[in-house]
């Protein structure tokens, strides 16, 4: 009689799950430390924090551009105090923690360190990763404060002060996340990420003993993007795996394979969640998951999964469970860890991991050409737009299918949109108290200390100096988030990125034909070319949007003006007035919608601009649609239109001159 064969689970030990996270923040410290609170309690294994634009960009919560954006995409945090309160309770020495900071790395690690001291942690024993890569902010995220080369130092700097002080803590996530939400095809996003940690190392290596370098390697992590496309992403995935282990050896003769381990951790694709029939964004989500957690070889370390509504606004706490859960149901319920890896000798899996590594040896060769990645912004920039514009019109063309959106449209209402529209809105009220408490605490502080603090700080910084000791001090001494970013600013200057839109036409007009025609007997009418000035308020830095509008208004025929990211409403009327523009068209993703619409039509109507139409795109709900109409706005775009030729017709009409323009 043949005896029954063993189980996997017999055979070996299964595999730990990875962390199970969730990227969370908002209003307040002390809602957000609420929150983190009962996701850990819900079995939540580490934490993923999300601050605010204004915290992301070096200014605090009372600031002129912070207007509109305080607590509305993370938490606020403008002081120790804040970071005292957004970790109230919760012991950091036990704790693995994610902060999703890059500009402003090195302040808020200081902030953190600080409070994990007064909590009496030993600071050597704290674990988790702070993203501090400012490249693709220059790329794809928007929240750079200083110039590249030295936001490459302030890196290093933290790689440094880590690897010394907090060798358990990952210094820096070399983030490819942003670059695929850009557009990036997974060869880009391979090359460019690779290219970026390549900067870094190079940066890194002579601030080491050589002896120290490999451990040094050891720590850099990733920040990876999992799109729908599920086996593409997975080989993608072995592919890093192999290239990262592959540059290490070669390039800088790391000979231990554990330095060369590639660590990531991941956040599923969130360009593809959809506000059409958004329920479907469940199913999305869990099937990008599987790209980075079936395969045991290139499995990520940390997962985070956005909400099922996130297409619509900020998640509540019930629709983030829900995520977290179906992590929980994947890591525990079903037999997945029990296995060795299931792709190893598969054929189409090997041919396709081999044709990724190839196109991105390839790229990675013509950036090294270049000089390497800080000296190839400007060109991955515009190969960023242009992939994301060859993406769009696969979309608009319908070779692309997106179920509910370009394709089995019609739906049933969704039980899921509740009274409170799906999502949960932060109360504006919460800012006007941020800014009091910020207020409080410059009262109370010892305003002689933070001086000198702050003096020491920026002496550092213009002696070359590590600025960890003397951003640590300050964070002690009282000193404030905008206040650091502002010795910064004051050293290094500060910095306007590459838009990646070129002023000349692409190559990718056809099909536009009706829509150049309408352009050109517009601008007749009008005595000169249709002027479309296409403007990004307030701190958002998502800036996709906006490009594929110029691009596609460029190749119409328009006479674009697009400046990039950060600009205030004054800047833009002063623009509109300048260009003598037709209309104007503001891009705004991150909630603040109604107070920077608001000011800037004000504004306009006293520039006597209150005939340029205004239109506006965002995520933007129904309600809001409703306020921005009444204040003027003649039409409200947000993602469900997805057809940019549709939006270009309405900007030639919008522009018909109107009697008073024609006296």
């Amino acid at each position: 009689m043949s005896q029954p064969q063993k189980t996997a689970k017999t055979d070996r030990q299964a595999d730990r799950p990875w962390l199970i996270r969730t990227y969370a923040g908002h209003s307040t410290a002390e809602a957000s430390n609420a929150l983190y609170r009962s996701n850990l309690e819900k079995g939540q294994t580490g934490l993923s924090v999300a601050f605010d634009l204004p915290t992301q960009t070096g200014y605090d919560s009372d600031h002129t551009l912070s207007r509109g954006e305080v607590g509305k995409v993370g938490v606020p945090v403008c002081h120790l105090g804040d970071m005292r309160t957004l970790f109230n309770n919760i012991p950091l020495e036990q704790m693995n923690t994610s902060m999703t900071i890059n500009a402003t790395a090195p302040w808020l690690l200081s902030l953190y360190i600080a409070v994990a001291e007064e909590q009496g942690a030993d600071i050597s024993k704290l674990q988790g990763t702070v993203q501090n890569d400012l490249i693709k902010e220059y790329l794809s995220r928007g929240t750079y404060v200083c110039p590249p080369k030295p936001s490459l130092k302030m890196i290093g700097d933290v790689a440094e002060y880590c690897y010394t002080h907090v060798p358990k803590w990952n210094p820096m996530n070399v983030c490819s996340y942003h670059l695929q939400e850009a557009g990036a095809t997974p060869e880009q996003e391979l090359s460019f990420a690779l290219a970026t940690a390549i900067a870094v190392l190079d940066e890194l290596k002579p601030r080491v003993p050589a002896e120290d370098f490999p451990a040094l390697c050891g720590r850099i992590s990733f920040f990876v993007n999992a799109g729908i496309r599920f086996v593409t992403e997975m080989c993608k995935m072995r592919a890093f795996v192999d290239l990262w282990d592959e540059i290490l050896l070669e390039r800088y003769g790391v000979e231990n394979p554990k330095f060369r381990r590639f660590r990531y951790g991941v956040q599923v694709n969130s360009l593809g969640l959809t506000e059409q029939q958004p329920e479907n964004n469940v199913y999305r989500i869990l099937i990008e998951m599987l790209a980075v957690t079936l395969s045991k070889k290139a499995r990520a370390r940390a997962v985070q999964l956005p909400a099922w509504n996130e297409a619509l606004g900020l998640p509540r706490p019930w629709d983030q469970q829900w995520s977290m859960r179906m992590q929980q149901i994947m890591a525990y319920e079903t037999d997945l860890l029990e296995y060795d890896d299931l792709f190893d000798n598969n054929p189409a899996v090997d041919r396709k991991v081999e044709a990724l590594k190839e196109g991105a040896r390839h790229e990675l060769a013509n950036l090294d050409g270049m000089g390497g990645a800080v000296a190839s912004i400007d060109y991955m920039k515009s190969r960023l737009v242009d992939s994301n514009a060859a993406r769009l019109g696969r979309i608009e063309a319908g070779e692309t299918v997106v179920v509910g959106v370009n394709k089995w449209t019609q739906t049933e209402p969704s039980p899921l949109m509740s009274e409170d529209g799906g999502i949960m809105v932060v109360d504006p009220a919460m800012e006007a108290e941020q800014v009091s408490r910020l207020n409080a605490w410059r009262a109370e502080r010892d305003t002689k200390a933070v001086e000198q603090a702050l003096a020491a700080l920026r002496a550092d910084a213009q002696a070359g100096k590590n600025i960890m000791p003397a951003s640590i001090k300050a964070a002690k001494a009282g000193a404030t988030t905008g206040e650091w970013a502002e010795q910064m600013r004051a050293v290094h200057g500060e910095y306007r990125g590459p838009t990646g839109v070129s002023p000349s036409p692409s190559n990718k007009t056809e099909g536009l034909e009706e829509l150049r025609a309408a352009v050109d007997t517009m601008s007749d009418k009008l005595g000169r070319r249709l002027a479309f000035l296409i403007g990004k308020p307030g701190l958002d830095g998502h800036s996709n949007g906006a490009e594929q509008i110029a691009f596609r208004a460029r190749d119409c025929g328009m006479d674009i003006t697009y400046d990039g990211i950060r600009l205030t409403p004054e800047e833009l009327v002063a623009a509109a007035l300048e260009q003598k523009s037709h209309v104007v068209g503001l891009s705004i993703l991150s909630g603040s919608h109604i107070p920077l619409v608001e000011e800037l039509m004000q504004r306009m109507a006293e520039a006597g601009l209150s005939q340029t139409p205004v239109v506006v795109g965002g995520i933007i709900p129904d309600d809001d649609a409703e306020r921005l109409l009444a204040m003027g706005v003649s039409r409200v775009y947000t993602p469900k239109d997805f057809e940019l030729n549709t939006i270009m017709a309405d900007v030639i009409t919008l522009a018909e001159p109107t009697p008073e323009a024609a006296e």
